[in-house]
């Protein structure tokens, strides 16, 4: 142990037995003791001399005394007694050191190497004796060993040894942090955390709940700015709430196996979720939340829907706060009231009805699985209002239901046996009635689409939007339905009246704006827009994209005939296509009828179905399908692949995507997206920038108005005679989808595109239904109800419209008349030439009668569109059958410069030879002139 020996205050006197000699220089005054005199008796220094010590201690006092006062002793050089006394002080205090660890040896060691040190410290100072530098009476000097642990790094010299500095770092080492960065790093961003962490959790508070009621409605005009409705679905908000014991166990399940199953053991976040979310969306496997029901229920009851940090943050504190204020039951039953289901159904209540029509409390097992599949995607699962979605809900529900099986929720038995339930219609309140909520819901879906503006957008509310809709139109195509179709439907004596359904779209082809639109009856009633579903085949309508696409590739048959509207093809029955290797395909036509040499109007006129798909191996399926990607069908729709098959319709495009392919047909091959609105504004001030409408060149001119020549033969002498009622120029081409659960019809003025499209759905289950025998009908063809729509609807929204004719230009050759290919059955045709029925009269005057330039035959004897009354008419009908001017009577009557006829006359009779032309090359006809050909002579 240490001690503090205090000097005393005064002077003492020698011969009292002080043993220490008075100070000279001040007597009578206490005088302090030097501070290294202080230490040494501090640490070790005895309070009287020892044997033989006072003389020397008293020596060594005065000594030091005589120099007078000293200052710190560490580090001085100076070579007077001070120096001295300081290495004096070394020596005692090494010493007391080595005392105070116990070792007496060591004690004696250390205070000879202090003395020693001390010498060498004081090099150059006076002479004079040394206190305490000699071994005692009876002490034994210490070793030269034991000298050496004066410091323990002595050089000998009583000079220590200098610390090697460390190398330093190099090159790449350099930018390498030291485990000390590293630990130091670490440690201050946990601190940084856990700061901010209590920062942020003493800082946000649990707000007051969302004032839903504050929220703007989106109003929703006509093009002339009257007001198709007022969408106030996102700020009245159709919810019951209810409490978790009016919620089945089956429901509360189903919504914890499809969101958070483990809701009840964990905390309010859960990390490892947030990090596999963050993970999962980094690796581009899909954005998705890592959010459990606690975050959720934080999101919608408190908070705002916008993706930002900040609501983020506040979401993670108030979750927290939420979590130790509220129990799980509780969190569980906010989240079941305010989750949206889709349906403006906001809570699990209201969902139940708006689905099913019963109680939360009702729901079984299957019901409450479909209803927590909605909750991750409430739109896109609506099977009734998107039912190509179908198999993606489905694939939903039976995740729900294996989670609840796992979770020991539902038995593997009940799960087994379990199937689909199939959700009811949709209704709605009136203010969404009639069409108005088909065009509401339209135009939401094209600005999403588009990216105009997002759903969270539009749910916010407040904007104004004025759409391309006409209500002079839109009213005339409700009229048109109601006439044509509704009307005569009687439910009660005709079952499959049950299943009509209509849906029908109108384009300006000049401008590409959506100007009406027809979605169904009553958007209350029937909740799917039947203008945008896309889940019934085209049909037929899609045949003109295959001859488009013919021409615009310039394509040729199999023997290098070049494809034209006359080109011949053979349409027998269950005819094997030609030039395809991916497998047999021999397609039936309708009512398995034969038709023989056939041409591609005539072929057109009928839908033969064995033409279309040889035509489509022509030109190539891959072809085929671009082409119809150019004119306007979506790339992605469903079935629309490269095989022989496309051309027979099995694509399931949308009334309003195909009325887009024929707008861009209509408007001589150049396409525009179509567009349904014209403006909007927020807050009656902030206009929203619309996309630019681009144009662009999808066909060529030559191939969109060739198909629109030909199509004028449908109408004129065709499936679809029922559109001339509409008073003008018409081209256009009906459908009929597989079991006739759908019947088409697609047509259009130079003024207006318009396709309509007429369904058969079970209004219960949604299965597509066939409609044979609706109406009183045996079966439902595009020239039907589809056709008089149209031109009903037509006359009317161009009753202030001049009708004008198409400024057509053709394709090369278009409207001459082409001889069959080598070896094709027509060879040994009946000397009668009807191939497909057709009459012609004896003479070779055409029984047809040319209207608009148009066909001049019969719909059975087809012909170019571009045929007229001085030059006959098309070949097959019209001059060549029997023509009235020599100078144009057709090659199909006589080559007109002599020798042989190229085709012969396949009618009545062969045209009057000019200069020795042949007759009828098949052996028929009445050719004045024998000639030769295939046939053989003529008479």
């Amino acid at each position: 142990m240490l001690r503090r020996i205090t000097p005393p205050r005064e002077p003492q006197d020698p011969a009292k037995g002080s043993g220490k000699p008075a100070q000279p220089g001040k007597p009578g005054q206490d005088t302090p003791a030097p501070e290294t005199t202080q230490v040494l008796r501090r640490v070790n220094a005895p309070r009287k001399g020892e044997p033989g010590g006072p003389a020397t201690a008293g020596t060594s006092t005065t000594a030091a005394n005589a120099s007078g006062p000293t200052g710190h002793t560490t580090g001085s050089r100076r070579p007077t007694t001070r120096a001295a006394g300081a290495a004096a002080a070394g020596a005692v205090g090494a010493a007391g050191t080595a005392k105070a660890a116990g070792t007496a040896g060591a004690a004696g060691a250390a205070g000879f190497a202090g003395a020693a040190s001390a010498a060498n410290a004081a090099d150059g100072a006076t002479p004079g004796p040394r206190t305490g530098t000699g071994p005692t009476p009876g002490q034994t000097p210490p070793t030269a060993s034991d000298t050496s642990t004066g410091n323990g790094a002595d050089d000998g010299k009583g000079k220590g040894k200098k610390k090697a500095k460390k190398p330093k770092r190099t090159g790449w080492r350099r930018l390498v942090p030291t485990w000390k960065m590293v630990l130091g790093t670490f440690v201050f961003l946990v601190l940084a955390v856990v700061g901010l962490f209590f920062v942020g959790y003493s800082l946000v508070n649990i707000p007051p709940a969302n004032a839903l009621a504050t929220k703007q409605a989106n109003v929703y005009l006509y093009a002339d700015g009257s007001q198709i409705a007022r969408d106030t679905r996102d700020s009245q908000v159709n919810r019951e709430k209810v409490t978790l014991a009016e919620i089945s166990k089956n429901a509360q399940h189903a919504v914890l196996a499809a969101e958070d199953r483990d809701f009840y053991t964990e905390s309010a976040i859960d990390p490892k979720a947030m990090l596999r979310a963050a993970w999962n969306t980094a690796t581009g496997k899909g954005k998705q939340s890592g959010s459990t029901i606690t975050q959720q229920y934080v999101k919608n009851y408190y908070l705002a829907q916008e993706q930002t940090v900040t609501r983020k943050a506040k979401e993670f504190f108030i979750s927290i706060k939420l979590d130790r204020n509220k129990s799980k039951d509780e969190i569980l039953e906010g989240y079941l009231n305010t989750s949206y289901f889709g349906r403006n159904a906001y809570g699990i209540q209201a969902a139940a009805q708006a689905y099913y029509g019963r109680d939360a409390k009702d729901l079984d097992p299957a019901r409450a699985a479909y209803l927590a599949a909605l909750v991750n995607a409430p739109s896109e699962y609506d099977v009734v209002a998107h039912p190509e979605n179908k198999s993606a809900a489905v694939a939903r529900w039976n995740y729900v239901l294996d989670g609840m099986v796992k979770q020991g929720w539902l038995s593997q038995s009940e799960r087994t046996g379990m199937k689909f339930p199939m959700p009811k219609e949709q209704t709605l309140s009136t203010g969404m009635s009639g069409q108005r909520g088909y065009l509401v819901d339209a135009v939401k879906h094209y600005l999403i689409a588009n990216h105009i503006l997002d759903s969270d957008q539009l749910e916010a509310g407040g904007y104004r939007i004025t759409t391309t809709i006409q209500k002079s139109k839109q009213d005339a195509f409700v009229k048109a339905v109601n006439d044509q179709l509704v009307s005569k439907l009687d439910k009660k004596t005709f079952k499959a009246d049950n299943y009509v359904r209509a849906g029908g779209a109108s384009v300006d082809p000049k401008t590409g704006q959506v100007v009406a639109m027809y979605g169904g009856i009553d958007y209350v009633k029937q909740y799917t827009n039947g203008a945008t579903r896309g889940d019934f085949q085209v049909g037929s309508t899609f045949k003109p994209f295959v001859f488009a696409s013919a021409v615009q590739n310039g394509s040729t048959t199999q023997d290098g005939r070049r494809i034209t509207p006359n080109t011949q093809y053979d349409g027998t029955n269950e005819r094997p296509v030609q030039g395809w290797s991916g497998g047999a395909y021999a397609p039936q036509n309708e009512d398995l009828k034969s038709y023989g040499q056939i041409t591609v109007t005539k072929a057109t006129d009928l839908s033969v179905n064995a033409v279309y798909a040889q035509m489509a191996v022509d030109v190539g399926p891959s072809k085929v399908k671009q082409t119809a990607i150019d004119l306007g069908i979506p790339a992605d729709t469903p079935d629309l692949q490269p095989y022989p098959s496309i051309a027979l319709g099995p694509a399931t495009a949308s009334v309003l995507d195909m009325a887009e392919g024929y707008a861009t047909l209509a408007n001589h091959g150049k396409h525009g997206t179509y567009t349904m609105v014209k403006k909007i504004t927020r807050n009656g001030t902030d206009e929203v920038k619309l996309p630019d409408n681009t144009v662009k060149q999808a066909v060529s001119r030559a191939a969109a108005d060739t198909t629109t020549a030909m199509l004028k033969s449908v109408v004129q002498g065709g499936t679809a005679v029922a559109a001339q009622s509409s008073g003008h120029v018409a081209a256009g081409k009906t459908g009929t989808a597989e079991n006739d659960t759908a019947a088409w019809f697609a047509g259009y003025t130079p003024d207006l595109a318009t396709v309509v499209s007429v369904m058969g759905q079970d209004p219960v289950t949604a299965k597509h239904m066939p409609l044979y025998g609706a109406l009183g009908q045996t079966r439902m063809n595009g020239g039907g109800p589809p056709t008089q729509i149209w031109a009903q609807y037509t006359r009317d929204a161009l009753k202030n419209t001049p009708a004008s004719s198409f400024d057509l230009q053709l394709q090369e050759g278009a409207d001459q008349p082409q001889p069959p290919g080598p070896g094709d059955p027509s060879a040994s045709a009946s000397t009668d030439g009807g191939d497909t029925g057709g009459s012609t009269e004896p003479g070779g005057t055409p029984s047809g009668t040319p209207t608009d330039g148009g066909a001049t035959g019969t719909p059975t004897d087809g012909g170019v569109a571009t045929g007229g009354e001085a030059d006959g008419g098309a070949a097959a009908g019209g001059a060549a059958a029997g023509g009235t001017d020599p100078a144009t009577a057709g090659a199909a009557g006589g080559d007109l410069n002599g020798g042989a006829g190229a085709a012969g006359g396949q009618g009545g009779g062969g045209g009057t030879p000019v200069d020795g032309g042949g007759g009828a090359a098949a052996g028929g006809g009445t050719g004045t002139i024998a000639g030769t050909g295939p046939g053989g002579p003529g008479t």
